[in-house]
């Protein structure tokens, strides 16, 4: 199964999981708790406020090396989007890809992902867990982003 054909399969439609494709095209599903989705948007929310000249979009398709992953917040520029908006899914990645650590989600799956968003051309890619950010380039972690420099460290959804 393709990615294309995962978007128009009628039984795939409206489900509370999260999908993604592995390198032979089976789904991998997983479902996401109600705390999952608050951080999405608040990180989605936070970026879009920061980083107003491009566009900041949630559960991004990005086409790897190891099938289709899906990252949970994602930004690009205004180049990037002119380049992927009318695909199925990304071929390149956004500058930024965003991961939101879900309990089913072990540290060699948010490694192996990081790896495969760099592949495909992300600049940085955050990982939150429990609202603890962390940011990365290609070459290692980072103190803070670079292209958000004044994204928060830590994501607080009690307030």
């Amino acid at each position: 199964m393709n990615w294309q054909e995962v978007c128009e399969h009628p039984s795939l439609q409206n489900l509370p999981f999260k999908i993604e494709l592995n390198e032979n095209g089976e789904i991998i599903m997983n479902a996401v708790r109600v705390i999952h989705s608050l951080y999405q948007g608040e990180i989605a929310y936070r970026l879009r406020a920061l980083l107003k000249s491009g566009r900041t979009f949630p559960e991004c398709a990005i086409k790897t090396a190891r099938g289709t992953r899906v990252a949970d917040v994602a930004w690009a520029t205004a180049d990037t989007v002119r380049k992927i908006k009318g695909e199925a899914e990304c071929s390149i990645a956004p500058e930024i890809c965003v991961e939101v650590v879900s309990a089913s989600n072990t540290g060699e799956e948010m490694e192996e992902k990081k790896d495969l968003y760099f592949a495909r051309g992300a600049q940085e890619v955050w990982i939150c867990a429990n609202g603890v950010m962390q940011f990365y380039q290609a070459n290692g972690p980072l103190e803070k982003s670079i292209l958000a420099p004044d994204f928060p460290k830590i994501i607080d959804i009690d307030d």
